[in-house]
């Protein structure tokens, strides 16, 4: 995207990534991992930053350190794999304590490690959603969740005409 942001008229500062799910895992790796590339440069494009501006992670899993089978999972661990840069982009994160599938630790945990981190973040767990609360407006909290998104990407200069310059 930053190889043709003047061609496609968008700010090559303000380019993020948003995911669902395993989707917001992946979101969030892209965000953390950006700096380990898996192939060597074969032209200029290749060279050019694939660091996010910032990340929205909705209902992300596999977060959480995961134990062999028979063995007891610690659900306040982060996964060993990951790691959290410095240069880490803004993450924001969201989730429903009922969440059957990937529970809310999973973001409960990455909020932990990039405040420690110093990786500016914002979480939002909502008491009801379950996985898939998507972005469907409903009447349950949880569906203004896209609202504080909005806001943050506001406060963080990501949005509008005004977006102040990184």
């Amino acid at each position: 995207m930053r190889s043709r942001a003047a061609e496609w008229g968008i700010d090559p500062n303000r380019i993020g990534i948003l995911g669902f799910s395993a989707g917001g895992h992946l979101a969030v790796a892209t965000a953390t991992q950006f700096d380990q590339r898996a192939y060597e440069p074969i032209d200029e494009i290749d060279k050019i930053s694939c660091r996010p501006d910032f990340a929205v992670a909705v209902y992300p899993g596999y977060f959480i350190e995961q134990k062999p089978a028979g063995k007891e999972i610690n659900k306040d661990v982060l996964a060993p794999y990951l790691r959290i840069p410095k240069e880490t982009p803004p993450i924001f994160l969201v989730h429903a304590s009922d969440d059957p599938v990937a529970g809310a630790e999973n973001s409960v945990v990455m909020y932990l490690a990039l405040k420690r981190a110093n990786v500016a973040t914002e979480l939002h767990v909502y008491a009801h959603g379950g996985h898939g609360l998507g972005v469907r407006k409903s009447s349950l909290p949880c569906s203004t969740w896209t609202d504080r998104c909005v806001a943050w990407l506001q406060e963080l200069g990501m949005l509008g005409t005004n977006a102040q310059a990184k």
